[in-house]
């Protein structure tokens, strides 16, 4: 079907010993291309890494995680801005806000966050987010960047029917993942049902959140994202191929990917 994981991370330990083989998979199950996300300079280094390696099947992204902020200094930033302005990196991210587990000082989040956007607006590259219990900061930083309409995607979207409208309403998409498979995500496949089709985009997030029907298998990869798409498609009431498309056409679109093979 040309499938497009919208969001991986080959570079993570549970992967990276087995992409040959990853990518075996996930084009036997009709993923074409997999965008894997950097979470700091040198996983996004490596990421760029595997774009030479896999041309055309592999592209990469990179940003600070929020997580990471606490690390991050001036000499990071720059070389991440730096690494945004070539050719192989297709998005800025992800970066973003998690007040969930505040793994770093929320000041220090928004800080780096901000220090973020002001460089990526510059280069105009997409925007990946992770924005966890902080959507109001995220959007308000979002905003003050003079982002609105602009290309960003807020990645393994969990969030309420409410929040998903105001991310509607700037004109930014949401991707998702396996947890909008799981028997209790019924808040979420409503939003799911309803979000405009344009504005969808799937993803693994492998190395975790497997979907149904192998919730549970570890490492979770980017072939799962069929049973994804698979799922929305049923929930939606349309032909999973055409579905599929769809959404792989949203993501080459949103990251300025070659057309599909």
């Amino acid at each position: 079907m040309g499938l497009v994981d919208s969001h991986a991370h080959l570079t993570f330990p549970e992967l990276s010993g087995q992409i040959d083989d990853v990518l075996s998979r996930a084009a036997e199950a009709g993923v074409e291309a997999v965008v894997t996300i950097g979470t700091d300079l040198s996983d996004a280094r490596t990421a760029v890494a595997l774009t030479k390696r896999y041309p055309g099947r592999v592209y990469a992204a990179g940003g600070f995680h929020p997580h990471e902020a606490g690390k991050v200094s001036e000499d990071d930033l720059r070389g991440m801005a730096e690494l945004w302005t070539g050719s192989s990196v297709v998005a800025v991210g992800e970066i973003g806000l998690d007040y969930h587990y505040d793994f770093a000082d929320r000041s220090v989040q928004r800080r780096i966050f901000a220090a973020q956007l002001a460089a990526a607006v510059e280069i105009d590259k997409p925007i990946v987010i992770h924005s966890r219990e902080a959507l109001d900061d995220t959007i308000g930083l979002l905003l003050d960047h003079g982002l609105g309409g602009k290309r960003v995607v807020f990645h393994c979207f969990t969030g309420s029917v409410e929040e998903s409208e105001r991310i509607a309403e700037h004109g930014w998409r949401i991707s998702f993942t396996g947890i909008v498979t799981f028997r209790k995500s019924e808040w979420l496949q409503g939003i799911a049902k309803a979000y405009p089709v344009d504005q969808i985009m799937v993803e693994t997030d492998s190395p975790y959140l497997s979907p149904v029907p192998v919730r549970g298998r570890r490492p979770n990869e980017p072939a799962y994202v069929a049973h994804i798409v698979e799922f929305l498609a049923r929930l939606r009431g349309v032909g999973v191929e055409a579905f599929g498309l769809q959404t792989a056409g949203n993501t080459r679109r949103f990251f300025g990917l070659p057309e599909a093979i």
